[in-house]
């Protein structure tokens, strides 16, 4: 080979290893940020995954980089790093968070409001979720998509059988450091106790607490089976999620970029929302299994107590028109 043809093979070889590195770095990085640990028993990463996998299927310019368990720091910071265009540029998590930057938002959490998933769908794949979507939108973050916590909240303890208001009253049940979830338990009858989560093993292993209320998927997952005995079906709470995008960086997408990014976020929230009731029985099973007494009750009287907090709390946050939008959907 003569060293003429050599050199422009050579220069040929650079050019593509330099076109290449170059194409490989202007590859757009979506950092999705999330609070769950990296495990598909939860309903949060698993639809980041699916996100990830469905972006990575269909761009040729756009990669998601998914950050478990708070690694980007805890959601109030993530949310206001959005809102600044830094750090993260989208997050999944529950609704509560964002009573920080619209109050409306709270109406979602109030308790025995939901009459079951598809009701959540209805209201939140229709006008009310808009009327949401507009809110966020103003505070800095546009909604991709509304998901599913994957299960009801329930009234967990360690020693007492609930079945009634009176059976709660004195008990020391945890909640989310949150006034519309303090509200709720309080108007249920127990001693409302806000708590962090990763506290409450400890909390409820030494007597502090008497017992807590979530879902049947994590009290698996957390293995609370181990230090908790009864569940009372009381189905006060959903507690929806959010999957949001900060409106900065989503102003630097190209339009194909953005169709992806909802293509992706919408078939996320579609396997994530059909898996949520199968995950929800498997964890009740699994927990039966483990011993745990699990029992229907009569939430009429728990419902009615919570009534009136409903209309007082979305009053205080000028959400009576939402409030009235989600009860008139069947």
């Amino acid at each position: 080979m003569s060293r003429k043809m050599f050199s422009l093979i050579a220069c040929v070889l650079c050019m593509l290893i330099i076109f290449s590195a170059s194409a490989f770095a202007e590859k757009k990085v979506i950092k999705l940020s999330h609070s769950h640990q990296a495990d598909f028993a939860s309903e949060i990463h698993t639809a980041a995954w699916i996100f990830q996998k469905w972006v990575h299927d269909n761009s040729d310019t756009l990669e998601v980089k998914i950050y478990a368990a708070n690694a980007l720091g805890e959601e109030r910071d993530v949310y206001e790093g959005m809102q600044l265009g830094s750090g993260a540029s989208c997050v999944i998590s529950g609704t509560a968070i964002l009573n920080n930057f619209t109050e409306k938002i709270g109406v979602l959490d109030l308790p025995f409001l939901w009459k079951g998933y598809d009701h959540v769908h209805k209201v939140l794949d229709g006008e009310a979720g808009e009327m949401l979507a507009k809110e966020l939108d103003e505070s800095g973050f546009i909604v991709l998509a509304w998901m599913d916590s994957w299960g009801y909240r329930n009234v967990v303890t360690s020693k007492k059988e609930v079945q009634t208001p009176e059976d709660l009253k004195g008990l020391k049940i945890r909640t989310i450091q949150t006034p519309i979830y303090v509200a709720a338990l309080n108007a249920m009858g127990a001693n409302a106790t806000p708590m962090a989560f990763g506290e409450v093993y400890t909390a409820m292993q030494t007597g502090v607490l008497d017992g807590f209320e979530h879902g049947a998927a994590v009290v698996k997952a957390q293995k609370f089976y181990e230090i908790s005995k009864y569940i009372a079906l009381t189905r006060h709470l959903f507690g929806p999620l959010v999957f949001a995008y900060s409106k900065s960086e989503w102003e630097k997408l190209t339009d194909a970029e953005k169709q992806v990014i909802m293509d992706a976020a919408i078939m996320a929230r579609d396997v994530q929302r059909g898996l949520a009731p199968i995950r929800e029985a498997e964890a009740f099973n699994f927990l039966k299994e483990k011993g745990m007494v699990i029992h229907e009750i009569d939430t009429s009287t728990f419902r009615q107590n919570a009534l009136a907090i409903q209309d007082e709390i979305a009053k205080e946050r000028n959400a009576t028109d939402l409030l009235a939008l989600i009860r008139a959907v069947e």
